[in-house]
């Protein structure tokens, strides 16, 4: 699915994952968001979370996403919220973004974790902005159970594409981070979210529907249904996790 599908799919949603605004302001409080901390937020989507913890938190700092349509949104929400001036937002391809070395208290990547080749490369990419003792925060998809070959072939994914809880904090802690806290998704998380885009393609099509798009939206907008409903409700999970290096 290119990014302007993502565009269209996920037009009316502000949050960009199965996560709640209740969801992400618990999130701020578990990762101990403090007022004056530094925030670099990787592929912040519409961004949501750094809005809301400048907001209730106090943090400032920026936000990196490839996606201009995306970046107009959070800037217009930093803006709604009153915390414009206490981020920046720069677009850009957060797999390529280098910032100042330490230049950070909080490093989040939530949904992204792709951007580092792989989840253990995707933490040592956050971790070269972390200063000594900060925090990361981690959102990632997770197996509920061990998919069946028909299932991963109806979900388009291979069974290694994603891991369970427990393969999860094992992989955090060869990299040499400490799971501390998590907040996850709920099953209703998972149907707000991706319900929610089915509307949105649904309306998007009856409005466009000599679109150059228009055939890839439906299918698209015929997969995700089926597939989720077969599978994806039952088998998939999501969570934040938030996470300290071992080292300090």
């Amino acid at each position: 699915m290119s990014l302007r599908h993502h565009e269209i799919a996920e037009a009316r949603h502000r949050i960009l994952n199965p996560f709640t605004e209740e969801k992400l302001r618990l999130l701020g409080e578990a990762a101990s968001a403090k007022d004056g901390q530094r925030h670099l937020d990787l592929a912040c989507g519409k961004g949501e979370l750094a809005a809301l913890w400048a907001r209730d938190h106090g943090t400032t700092g920026v936000g990196v996403d490839i996606s201009q349509v995306f970046l107009d949104a959070a800037r217009e929400r930093a803006a709604e919220l009153g915390v414009a001036r206490q981020l920046e937002f720069q677009r850009g391809d957060a797999a390529r973004y280098r910032a100042e070395p330490g230049g950070f208290d909080l490093v989040s990547c939530m949904g992204a974790a792709w951007i580092g080749g792989s989840l253990t490369g995707t933490l040592e990419l956050m971790r070269g902005s972390l200063r000594a003792g900060g925090t990361l925060v981690l959102g990632e998809t997770f197996w509920r159970a061990e998919p069946s070959t028909e299932a991963c072939e109806v979900l388009e994914t291979e069974p290694d594409d994603h891991l369970g809880l427990s393969a999860t904090n094992e992989c955090f802690e060869a990299a040499g981070l400490e799971l501390v806290e998590m907040v996850l998704a709920s099953p209703d998380d998972w149907d707000r979210y991706v319900a929610a885009q089915w509307s949105t393609i649904s309306d998007w099509l009856r409005a466009h529907p000599d679109h150059a798009d228009a055939q890839d939206m439906s299918d698209f907008l015929r997969h995700s249904r089926t597939s989720y409903l077969a599978h994806g409700r039952e088998l998939l999970g999501w969570g934040a996790f938030v996470l300290r290096d071992r080292r300090h």
